[in-house]
């Protein structure tokens, strides 16, 4: 059960930081959940990408893991 909870909010994240980063490549105005922090475009863009990778590696990992234990079906 903890391994489907790691893949969820690994896929969550992957889904935020995907969208996020369309949309300030898309709308360079538009910062969406990041309009707070300061830095500007280069910053904010990378802390989309960094959470679509973290997104990734956690739903890897839970969903690998998930697999090992036999949980997943």
């Amino acid at each position: 059960m903890k391994h489907a909870f790691v893949l969820v909010i690994g896929l969550a994240l992957l889904a935020l930081g995907a969208q996020g980063a369309i949309r300030l490549l898309v709308d360079h105005d538009n910062s969406g959940l990041l309009s707070w922090m300061p830095g500007g475009f280069g910053v904010r863009l990378s802390c989309y990408v960094v959470a679509a990778a973290a997104g990734i590696a956690l739903a890897a990992w839970g969903a690998r893991r998930s697999k090992q234990t036999g949980s997943a079906r």
